[in-house]
């Protein structure tokens, strides 16, 4: 797989809800930073690398969904994932959520 350019990662607080491909393992997990192309989890029990999974990321206002795969795991603190196929119309979503997010940062 190849991976894609490193792209600034905003931090980025919300719910999100994975549920594991081929199983019925559902995991709750908080998002911690934001790319374009992927964003980190804080989970306690973080899922080994290249398990695919479906993402559903809950925002204020409205909600995110891709398929993605973990990338790299840290025990005990959470996993990086990289988003494989963003749905329809949620491109739109990430890109505002990314840009909120590049806005907060601004000094």
């Amino acid at each position: 797989m190849e991976h894609p350019p490193r792209t600034p990662r905003y931090p980025f607080g919300a719910p999100a809800e994975l549920i594991v491909e081929h199983s019925d393992a559902k995991m709750l997990v908080r998002v911690k930073e934001l790319s374009l192309y992927g964003c980190y989890l804080d989970t306690s029990i973080p899922l080994s690398t290249k398990t695919p999974v479906q993402l559903k990321i809950f925002g204020p206002d409205n909600y995110f969904e891709a398929s993605a795969t973990v990338i790299y795991a840290h025990p005990n603190l959470g996993m990086g994932l990289v988003f494989r196929e963003v749905k329809p119309g949620f491109g739109a979503v990430l890109q505002k959520w990314l840009l909120q997010a590049m806005q907060k940062q601004e000094p």
